[in-house]
């Protein structure tokens, strides 16, 4: 079976300079390489094709001799062109790069290992008053600080940290297997480029200490269940000299004994009594600035809900006011004297003889009832 041509292997022209040469091969790597397309043999050859191709257009020797005499001219077995002994020369170096943009590898050789530092979560409770008014909360967070004993350095007392023996203080180790080099950081110094032989007694040779801090919290009024405050540079430090991670402290309200929050609306239930709620009458209401007194008409229901503007919270965004949805509840009187019971059995007995007038919708109910039955 005929080779095909290394050129359209890699989709380039026969005049492509090194770059758009070492490009295409790049990208057909990723994309054919055996560890992304697990036991599919299609590919696999595809990956072959490419690699083959690369090793012989990357090489400015066997390039020429392949554009002179064809696939002849760099076949070892054929003798021309002097490629069967050139092997994989460069090409090690090519394909480390690549398997890296594939599986994440750290190139660099030396490149100091710096990272930003986690962000950490706080779970700050609070009650309804607070997040209404808004609130200065202290709390407590962890920490890390330079060890005071060894000023940072990890090293015991009248020693000091030395440059890493196994990876020369690069932080990286290379392992070669083949055409594949693969970096990694280096396990004796976990990445650090330095090797303390005799640690700290109190930071164990990590340079810092975990500690405590408190972190004054301002809540904005108006701030509603799961918001999240950010606060920059207070989460877990760097490493090797990288920033901070931020601190976001997310907010969460207490139950409150009288209301109910609905985003910046509040809800409440409100008991009166069966007079008030049949002749009329003023009540008050409990506010988050205190009582209110509200005006409930003659005959009202229990569960109407009556409207008070602007009693609710203020939006953490802007100045508008929710409101206050009171719910009222006819309240059932309990323990009755036995006047009480004379009173509301003559009540009912008159309320009764005229249904139609004083219970509404008791009978509308019973009309429904019957016309079910009889149907």
């Amino acid at each position: 079976m005929s080779k095909k041509d290394y050129y359209d292997v890699l989709g380039v022209k026969r005049d492509a300079n090194d770059d758009e040469i070492k490009k295409a091969y790049r990208k057909l790597a990723m994309k054919y390489h055996p560890d992304r397309n697990l036991d599919n043999k299609e590919t696999e050859e595809k990956f072959k094709e490419a690699k083959e191709a690369y090793e012989i257009l990357s090489d400015a020797k066997k390039r020429e001799a392949y554009n002179r005499f064809g696939h002849a001219g760099v076949d070892p077995s054929m003798g021309a062109g002097g490629a069967g002994g050139a092997g994989f020369e460069g090409f090690g170096d090519a394909f480390s790069s690549i398997f890296d943009d594939l599986f994440g590898g750290n190139r660099g050789g030396g490149r100091s290992n710096v990272y930003r530092g986690a962000d950490l979560r706080y779970n700050l409770e609070i009650t309804l008053e607070e997040a209404a008014r808004g609130a200065e909360k202290a709390i407590r967070i962890p920490t890390v600080e330079e060890c005071e004993n060894c000023r940072g350095s990890g090293a015991k007392s009248g020693t000091h940290a030395t440059t890493c023996p196994l990876c020369s203080g690069s932080g990286q180790t290379r392992i070669q297997q083949g055409f594949f080099s693969i970096q990694q950081p280096c396990h004796k110094c976990h990445g650090s480029g330095r090797f303390v032989p005799e640690p700290c007694p109190d930071c164990r040779g990590a340079g810092r200490i975990k500690k405590q801090k408190t972190l004054e919290v301002k809540i904005p009024a108006g701030i509603d269940e799961g918001m999240r405050l950010r606060h920059g540079g207070h989460g877990e430090p760097g490493v090797n000299g990288g920033p901070a991670g931020d601190l976001y402290v997310e907010i969460h309200i207490r139950s409150h004994s009288v209301f109910e929050r609905d985003h910046d609306d509040l809800h409440c239930e409100m008991p009166i009594s069966f007079a008030t709620a049949a002749l009329g009458g003023k009540i008050e209401i409990p506010t988050l600035d205190g009582m209110a007194e509200l005006k409930i008409p003659a005959e009202t229901q229990s569960g109407k809900v009556f409207r008070l503007r602007g009693k609710g919270i203020k939006n953490v965004r802007s100045q508008a006011h929710g409101d206050l949805m009171c719910h009222v509840v006819v309240e059932t009187p309990v323990k009755l004297t036995e006047r009480q019971r004379e009173l509301l059995t003559e009540f009912d007995e008159i309320s009764n003889g005229n249904a139609d007038r004083h219970n509404p919708k008791a009978k509308s109910f019973m009309d429904k009832v019957k016309g079910f039955f009889e149907s």
